[in-house]
C-alpha cells in the first residue's frame, strides 16, 4: 500500500478559555475558532453526504442531540450554543459536529476511524531501562496511558489542543474544532482516552459520546465518580472510555444496551482498539465496521507487550504503538488511492499522566516520537 505524509498546519492551534459561565466559555472558544470552523463543517458535510444522510436529516439529528444534551447537562448545551454564537454560526451546526459520531452511525459507506489505546499501572513493577530511553523513570507506582487518534486525513488541520478553566475542574487535552471534548486529563487527576465502537442499535437521541467525555472531565474527580456519571447518562450510541486516576483504571464498553467495565490484566495493562470486550454489547456489534482490523491490532499489541517487560513510562508505552509495513496499522498512514471517507491517518498521539495532571500531545504518529516534540499541557 502506498501512503502519503499527513498534511499538518505550521503551528497547531491552542485554545484557552477561562470563565465560570459555560456560555461564556463557549463564546470565547467560538471566537478563537471562528476562522477555522467553516472548513471543518465543510468536511463533515461531505462525509454526511457521502453516507447518504440528507442535510435535513443532519439538522434534525443535530437538534435532537442538542435537546438531549440540554436535558442531561444544561451547561453543556449552553457551551455548545456559546461556541456557535462566538463563531457566528447556527447552534445546530455546532450540535452536528458534537453529534458527528451518532449521525454518521446512520451511514453504511463511511465507517468510523481507528484508534489504539494502552493504559499501564506501574504498581509492583520494576524499571525496564532497556525498553525506555526516556529519563522519566518512576520512583513510585503510577498509572498512565497513551493512544493514537486515528481519523479522516481531510480533518488533519481541524483539531487543536485545549485548556479549559472555570468549571469544577480545569481540563487540558485534545479535541476537534467545535467539539466540546475528546481526550484529556483534569485538575483532579482523572484521565480519559476515547475510542469509537459500533453497535447495531447506535443512533441519535441520547447524549453524544463526545459531549459525555467533556462532561466527565469537567465534573468527575475520580474513576469511581466518572463511572457513576456515565452510568447515569442516556446513551443511544457506542464508544469506549479508558478512565484512570492515580491509583485506579478501567475500560468502559459504552453502548445503547448498557455500560460494561473491563478491568486491567494481571500486568496492570488495558488494551483497547475498536471492538467490544464484553459479551452483552458484542452480541450486536457491527463487526463489519472494524473487523478483522481491530482484532488484529488488539492481538498484535498484546503479543508485543507479552514479549517484553511492561513499559514503565509514557514514552516507552507510546513506542509500543509504532508499526510498519507488514504489521497491523497501529501507526496509521493514509492511502492516497482510497476515496474520501476511507483515508485513515494517525492525526495525533496523546499521553496522559493523571498523577502529574499532564496531557502530552504529539502532532504526529507514534513513529514520529524521535523527530516531533510533545506539547505538554498541565491541568492546575
Amino acid at each position: 500500500m502506498t501512503t502519503t505524509p499527513i498534511p499538518r498546519p505550521d503551528h497547531r492551534r491552542h485554545v484557552h478559555v477561562d470563565a465560570a459561565d459555560p456560555y461564556a466559555r463557549g463564546t470565547a472558544r467560538g471566537r478563537q475558532l471562528r476562522a477555522h470552523l467553516p472548513a471543518a463543517l465543510d468536511v463533515y458535510d461531505r462525509l454526511f453526504a457521502l453516507g447518504g444522510i440528507a442535510p435535513a436529516r443532519v439538522r434534525d439529528d443535530a437538534e435532537r442531540a442538542l435537546d438531549a444534551v440540554g436535558e442531561f447537562r444544561p451547561g453543556a448545551r449552553a457551551e455548545i450554543e456559546g461556541i456557535a454564537d462566538g463563531a457566528g454560526l447556527d447552534a445546530w451546526r455546532l450540535a452536528a459536529l458534537n453529534a458527528r459520531t451518532e449521525i454518521l452511525a446512520r451511514s453504511a459507506t463511511v465507517p468510523p476511524g481507528e484508534c489504539t489505546t494502552l493504559v499501564r499501572s506501574t504498581a509492583d513493577s520494576t524499571t525496564d531501562t532497556s525498553a525506555d530511553t526516556s529519563t522519566d523513570t518512576p520512583t513510585a507506582p503510577r498509572t498512565f496511558g497513551v493512544q493514537t487518534w486515528d481519523w479522516h486525513v481531510e480533518l488533519s488541520a481541524h483539531w487543536h489542543t485545549l485548556e479549559s478553566r472555570g468549571g469544577r475542574h480545569t481540563v487540558v487535552g485534545l479535541t476537534e474544532d467545535g467539539i466540546l471534548g475528546k481526550i484529556g486529563v483534569n485538575s483532579a487527576g482523572l484521565a480519559l482516552h476515547f475510542n469509537i465502537l459500533g453497535h447495531a442499535r447506535d443512533g441519535v437521541g441520547g447524549v453524544p459520546v463526545h459531549v459525555l467525555a467533556a462532561v466527565v472531565l469537567a465534573e468527575a474527580g475520580s474513576v469511581a465518580e466518572a463511572v457513576d456519571l456515565v452510568r447515569g447518562a442516556p446513551l443511544t450510541s457506542s464508544g469506549s472510555f479508558a478512565l484512570f486516576d492515580g491509583t485506579d483504571a478501567t475500560l468502559l464498553d459504552l453502548s445503547p444496551v448498557g455500560v460494561f467495565p473491563v478491568a486491567p490484566d494481571e500486568h496492570g495493562l488495558l488494551v483497547r482498539t475498536n471492538h467490544f470486550l464484553t459479551p452483552v454489547p458484542a452480541a450486536e456489534e457491527k463487526t463489519w465496521l472494524y473487523q478483522p482490523d481491530s482484532g488484529e491490532r488488539h492481538d498484535f499489541v498484546r503479543a508485543r507487550l507479552a514479549r517484553r517487560r511492561p513499559p514503565v513510562t509514557p514514552d516507552a508505552l507510546a513506542r509500543c504503538l509504532v508499526t510498519g509495513p507488514g504489521e497491523p496499522p497501529v501507526t496509521c498512514l493514509p492511502d492516497p488511492a482510497e476515496p474520501l471517507g476511507r483515508r485513515w491517518a494517525s492525526l495525533a498521539t496523546v499521553a496522559l499522566d493523571p498523577a502529574a495532571r499532564t496531557a502530552a500531545i504529539l502532532d504526529g504518529t507514534p513513529a514520529d516520537l524521535d523527530t516531533h516534540p510533545w506539547r505538554t499541557l498541565t491541568a492546575v
